[in-house]
């Protein structure tokens, strides 16, 4: 509950600065995977619309935007991540915003895996 008012307070600061700043959506976002079980790390990169599968877990990201003015200063990308078993499915655990500058704002919270945004894919980037 305080992580949600948290993100909305900081989302809605974002917001009021969005007026007077011009907001660019990615192509694509990096975002790097930890497994805390084996100390695995792993790079994604992911396309806007598409998914990838890091252990039992399928990531998808639905959009990344970032500052036009300073493409490497933030970013914010719109992740699902379900888990994928043979039983159930595919069993939603996190659907919501990421900022790279700040992960445990709005983290993935999974017993051995840790996800988070490290930018958006932009033209200076590629």
């Amino acid at each position: 509950m305080i992580r949600a008012v948290a993100l909305a307070l900081v989302i809605g600061g974002i917001s009021t600065t969005a007026s007077a700043q011009q907001v660019s959506s990615a192509t694509g976002a990096l975002m790097r995977g930890l497994d805390k079980v084996s100390g695995e790390i792993v790079d994604m990169e992911i396309a806007t619309g598409g998914s990838t599968v890091f252990g039992d877990l399928r990531v998808s990201l639905t959009e990344c935007r970032y500052p036009a003015d300073n493409p490497a200063g933030e970013g914010f990308a719109f992740v699902q991540v379900q888990k994928i078993s043979a039983s159930a499915g595919q069993a939603p655990l996190f659907g919501g915003w990421m900022m790279a500058s700040a992960p445990a704002l709005n983290a993935l919270d999974h017993p051995r895996y840790d996800v988070w945004v490290l930018r958006c894919k932009t033209p200076a980037a590629e």
